[in-house]
């Protein structure tokens, strides 16, 4: 049986465990608005882009780019997944392998066993978790300056770096795995092609320009198509990374909810043991006065 001074103890560690999730909670919290704040501020960029995008569609040019090239046999695919550098998040770094998983089970399915395939992880739990997948036809590549922190700078150069193997051919596809940010409490893991950019990407722009054609275009339209294109995946990666880190600290908030309830539970249990051994010690300690008074 435990002593008072043991329970007392306990019920000090638990209320300093109790203090110290709240305050993880309430920084995830903070973070999360900051990086909502971020997507907002990336929200006009991306939309003049798409508004750009949907001019030089309704103009029913013929527009030409190696980013949009297919490849007809894919012999090389590369992927980027990303997760978080920290842990205490809960199932989030899980949730996102197994989707890699699945994601990396359907590029076999679609182009052969035999494909190889690329994997570039972001953040160290990632890195730690994809290294158990590397094999003959499974390559991970760990970039120094990439993790799950970055700034624009450097997700700019992880875009750009991608594009420029699947240009050179290095690549014949590649695909982004993350999670979604929907809202502080709903998220979920996605996948996407960012190589090549496909036609049905482009076509959801179309129409934004509305009824403000016809335009001249100068210098001419493929050109500019080739000169806005890229600006189009650099924001959308922009935004992939923004995403995932506001679901990283949304995922965080959940595991400190749960584990400062599990806390509160478990130091309400232990007050009640507390108090009854304590009041079980003063009965004890009262009838040992009575039996000594009435013995004299």
């Amino acid at each position: 049986m435990s002593t008072l001074r043991e329970l007392k103890t306990r019920i000090g560690s638990v209320s300093s465990s109790e203090k110290i999730t709240g305050a993880m909670k309430m920084i995830s919290s903070a973070k999360v608005r900051k990086f909502e704040q971020s997507l907002k501020r990336l929200l006009p960029f991306k939309t003049q882009i798409k508004s750009i995008m949907g001019h030089l569609l309704d103009a029913d040019g013929q527009y030409t780019s190696p980013l949009l090239e297919e490849r007809g046999e894919v012999n090389t695919v590369g992927v980027v997944v990303y997760g978080s550098d920290d842990g205490l998040c809960g199932a989030y770094n899980m949730n996102i392998f197994k989707h890699l998983v699945f994601t990396l089970n359907s590029i076999r399915e679609k182009h052969g066993s035999q494909v190889r395939l690329k994997l570039f992880p972001v953040g160290k739990k990632m890195v730690r978790a994809v290294s158990k997948l590397a094999s003959d036809n499974i390559e991970v590549v760990v970039l120094d300056y990439v993790d799950s922190k970055m700034e624009g700078k450097k997700v700019n150069d992880l875009t750009l770096s991608l594009q420029d193997e699947f240009t050179r051919g290095i690549l014949d596809e590649v695909h982004v795995v993350y999670m979604n940010f929907i809202s502080l409490s709903r998220q979920r893991v996605k996948s996407e092609i960012l190589f090549p950019i496909s036609p049905s990407t482009l076509s959801e722009n179309a129409g934004v320009a509305g009824s403000n054609k016809p335009y001249i275009f100068e210098p001419d339209a493929n050109r500019i198509f080739n000169e806005v294109l890229p600006m189009f995946v650099l924001s959308s990666m922009q935004e992939i990374t923004i995403e995932n880190r506001a679901s990283e600290q949304a995922a965080r908030i959940m595991a400190m909810q749960s584990a400062n309830d599990n806390a509160k539970k478990l130091l309400d249990s232990l007050q009640l043991e507390y108090n009854k051994l304590r009041q079980q010690s003063i009965t004890t300690e009262l009838l040992d006065i009575l039996g000594g008074q009435v013995e004299q």
